[in-house]
């Protein structure tokens, strides 16, 4: 999507923020991803240099010698010559490969120039050097400039982590021959010095791509969607195994007991004493509430 687009939404919600008095409002302006190698359109632009022609310079053209040939074709003027941006049967551009990050950063200043308070970069992978080389060219255009970044679990931390360790020793002149890089996740590695090392780089990550790459704030997305999928596959291999009913008061009741997770009282997390208080007030001792001294609930008091 041009920038354009993007840039309208930011001019909307200042506009939004200052209508509705909100005057603590954050604009977090996310760029597309470095790999994001399509576009639906192409942007507009009315002269030479203009932002719209800064945006369709990454686009993946040939030249037009014969106008024959055109059918119906989207064809742009660029230094003078007659383009034709490659458009693929879904109906979208090509990007010229390579230009990933060129993009990101001129979406990144265009951004804050237009009233971001705060950028968020997608990138391929965690890599502080990645990070720190875009921010710093941003930065060169508006020096304070605060960057949101997601510690996303798209990403295979374990694998990439180990790799660029493993690449950090060849380059160091270390022996590697001991490991594959393209099996680092195997299991087989995970006790040896490498992964010890790679899970270091991973404990001190957001520390660390906060010093260099001046990242502002560390988020990260979806967390609890892994959680939630992994523990109930493990409760479920337990319930329906040989722990049986087991599985669920060793793996979860007790451990909500001993750590004092709130929720062990589900039926007080979902408002039953709430519930309670209500009848209680409207009904009087005619109240039929949920509580009671028989209630299950108070197994856990």
């Amino acid at each position: 999507v041009p920038h354009e687009d993007f840039l309208a939404k930011i001019r909307a919600c200042r506009y939004a923020f200052l209508e509705l008095g909100v005057e603590d409002g954050i604009i977090v302006a996310r760029t597309d991803s470095l790999g994001a190698g399509l576009t639906k359109q192409i942007a507009f632009s009315l002269e030479a240099g203009d932002l719209g022609d800064q945006y369709n310079a990454f686009l993946d053209c040939e030249e037009v010698t014969d106008l024959s040939t055109l059918r119906g074709d989207v064809v742009i003027e660029r230094d003078g010559r007659l383009m034709r941006p490659k458009r693929l049967p879904s109906n979208l551009f090509q990007f010229r490969q390579g230009t990933g990050e060129d993009r990101c950063v001129l979406d990144c200043v265009t951004a804050l120039r237009h009233g971001a308070d705060l950028l968020w970069i997608e990138t391929e992978k965690p890599h502080i050097a990645q990070i720190a080389g875009m921010v710093d060219r941003i930065r060169e255009a508006v020096p304070n400039a605060k960057l949101v970044y997601n510690n996303s679990p798209s990403f295979n931390w374990t694998l990439n982590f180990r790799q660029q360790v493993y690449d950090a020793w060849a380059a160091e002149g270390r022996d590697v021959s001991a490991y594959e890089r393209g099996a680092l996740m195997s299991v087989i590695y995970d006790t040896t010095e490498l992964a010890q090392a790679a899970d270091e780089r991973i404990r001190t990550f957001q520390k660390d791509a906060a010093a260099r790459a001046g990242i502002f704030h560390h988020l990260i997305t979806l967390p609890t969607y892994h959680t939630a999928a992994l523990s109930t596959d493990n409760l479920a291999r337990e319930y329906f195994g040989e722990a049986g009913m087991l599985g669920y008061v060793a793996g979860v009741q007790r451990k909500e007991i001993r750590e004092g997770i709130a929720c062990v009282r589900h039926q007080n997390m979902s408002g039953s004493d709430i519930g309670d208080d209500h009848k209680e007030y409207f009904a009087g001792e005619a109240a039929l509430k949920a509580g009671g001294a028989h209630n299950t609930m108070n197994q856990f008091a």
